[in-house]
C-alpha cells in the first residue's frame, strides 16, 4: 500500500532566525516545535548554518553538532521527524559560506581538493550525529546551492557539468557513510529546469539522491505574467513536479515539493490562503508525490535588517506563534490526509496517472523552452486549462513504449500541436 503524503515545514526560529545557533535556546526552540506540531506536521527541515558549524576547515565545532541533535531529539518529542540541510550556503537572499572558501582564502566550492575533503566531513559528522534517531529522514546536501555556480550570483564557482556530477556523487556518498540507508538528496532553486547555462542538469536532479526536489516559487516570471488566480501561478508547483519527472530513469521515483511559498505582494496577504489551497490541492493531483514541505514555519521579526521585503511575512506562523490563514489550511490539507491514511477500505489517496505526455527537449542547453514564457511551459498550462492534467516526456523517449507504458503514458503531444500558430506563421 502506498504511504501518505507528507506534510511538513521548513522551520525558520521565530528568535533570532537562523542566527538562533549563536545563542541557542532550547525552550525558545521547543515552543517553536510546539506552534509547528499543533499544525498536525509530521516533519521539519531545518538549516545550520555552515560557517558557525565548521567555521575552519579542520574544526566542526561539537557544541554546535550537540545543539542539532538537542534541536532533533526536541522534535522527536512532538512527533515530528526531521531533515537536515548541510551546507547552508544560501537563505533569504544572504549567502552563509566560511572565511576558508572566501576572499584570501578563494577556493572553489564544487572543485577544490581541499574544499571538497572539508565538505565531505563535515556532512559526514551531520549525518552520523543523527544516524541512529529514529525521526532523522536524512540530509539535504544544502540550500539551493547551484544558485553559486554560474549567473546571476555575483561571485559564481564556476564548474562544468561533468564537475558538478563528481560534487553530487560525492557528497551523497558522504552524507550515505555518515547514517546509511537515510533519505539523502539535493536540492536545487528552478534555475536547474529553466536556465540554459546553469551547471546543475535537470538529470542529476532527476536521478543523484534518493528522491528528487523541486522548489516553486512563483516570483519567477510566473505571478507577474500571469496574475496571482491564473493556472500557471495556482499550479507551478505541479508543472515542476511533473517536469522533473522527465528526467528520472525510475519511472516512479518520488518527488518532494521541498519549498513552496505565498510571497508577498505578487500574492497579497489577503489572497495567501486561496493561493497556499490551490497550491496544495494542485500538487496533491501529482502521482508519486513524497511530500509538501512549506516555506515556512515563523516570520522573519522586523527587528532583523536588510531582509527582502517578502522575506518578513512568508511564515505560517506570527513571530509570537500565532497560525495565520495559511496555516490552517495546511493542517486541514494534512488532516485530510491522515484520514485518507487510515481509512481501512481506502488506505492513501493515490492520484491516477497521468496519461498525457508534453514531449521536452532533453538537451539542458535549450531548458529554457521550459521556463515561463517558453513553448513547454505555455503548452503545459494550456493543457492544464483544458482539464487534460498533463506530465512530461523526454523528446528522447517519446517512441520509448516501456518507458511510456511503465508511467501509464497512452498519449504524447508535442509543444507544437498545442499552441497556436502565431500570427505570419504559415510553417506546417
Amino acid at each position: 500500500m502506498p504511504s501518505a503524503v507528507r506534510f511538513g515545514v521548513n522551520y525558520t526560529p521565530s528568535e533570532g532566525w537562523f542566527h538562533h545557533w549563536l545563542d541557542f535556546d532550547l525552550d525558545s526552540v521547543r515552543a517553536d516545535l510546539d506552534s509547528i506540531a499543533a499544525l498536525g506536521l509530521d516533519h521539519i527541515r531545518v538549516f545550520p548554518l555552515w560557517p558557525y558549524f565548521q567555521p575552519n576547515r579542520t574544526l566542526i565545532r561539537p557544541r554546535a553538532i550537540e545543539q542539532l541533535v538537542q534541536l532533533v531529539d526536541a522534535a522527536a518529542e512532538r512527533g515530528l521527524d526531521v531533515n537536515v540541510d548541510g551546507l547552508q550556503g544560501h537563505l533569504s537572499s544572504f549567502d552563509y559560506l566560511p572565511a576558508w572558501t572566501r576572499t584570501w582564502h578563494r577556493r572553489n566550492l564544487f572543485t577544490d581538493p581541499d574544499v571538497l575533503d572539508g565538505q565531505a566531513a563535515y556532512l559526514r559528522t551531520l549525518a552520523a550525529a543523527l544516524a541512529d534517531r529514529p525521526n532523522f529522514i536524512g540530509m539535504t546536501l544544502g540550500n539551493e546551492v547551484n544558485q553559486f555556480s554560474a549567473g546571476p550570483h555575483p561571485d559564481p564557482d564556476r564548474a562544468t557539468s561533468d564537475e558538478i556530477d563528481a560534487w553530487l556523487a560525492r557528497m551523497l556518498g558522504a552524507c550515505e557513510q555518515g547514517a546509511p540507508g537515510k533519505l539523502h538528496l539535493h536540492a536545487e532553486y528552478d534555475a536547474t529546469w529553466y536556465q540554459d547555462d546553469m551547471p546543475f542538469t535537470q538529470g542529476q536532479a532527476a536521478r543523484h539522491g534518493a528522491v528528487t526536489a523541486v522548489h516553486s516559487w512563483v516570483f519567477n516570471g510566473t505571478a507577474q505574467r500571469h496574475g496571482r488566480t491564473s493556472v500557471p501561478t495556482e499550479h507551478h508547483a505541479a508543472y515542476l513536479v511533473e517536469l522533473s519527472k522527465a528526467w528520472a530513469d525510475a519511472p516512479h521515483r518520488p518527488v518532494w515539493l521541498q519549498e513552496v511559498g505565498a510571497p508577498a505582494p505578487l500574492i497579497p496577504a489577503e489572497h495567501a490562503a486561496a493561493f497556499t489551497e490551490a497550491t496544495i490541492a494542485n500538487a496533491l493531483d501529482c502521482p508519486d508525490l513524497w511530500g509538501i514541505t512549506w516555506w515556512c514555519s515563523h516570520d522573519v521579526s522586523r527587528d532583523l535588517a536588510d531582509f527582502p521585503e517578502l522575506e518578513y511575512g512568508l511564515g505560517l506562523l506570527t513571530n509570537d506563534r500565532k497560525p495565520k490563514d495559511t496555516a490552517r489550511v495546511l493542517a486541514e490539507a494534512a488532516a485530510r490526509a491522515r484520514s485518507h491514511a487510515s481509512a481501512a477500505t481506502s488506505g492513501p489517496h493515490t492520484p491516477a496517472p497521468r496519461t498525457t505526455a508534453l514531449t521536452v527537449p532533453a538537451d539542458p542547453a535549450v531548458r529554457s523552452l521550459c521556463a515561463p514564457g517558453g513553448p513547454v511551459y505555455d503548452a503545459f498550462f494550456r493543457l492544464t486549462a483544458d482539464g487534460v492534467r498533463p506530465t512530461t516526456v523526454l523528446d528522447t523517449r517519446a517512441d520509448d513504449k516501456d518507458h511510456l507504458a511503465a508511467r501509464g503514458i497512452t498519449e504524447v503531444v508535442s509543444p507544437e500541436q498545442v499552441l497556436p500558430t502565431p500570427p505570419g506563421d504559415t510553417s506546417s
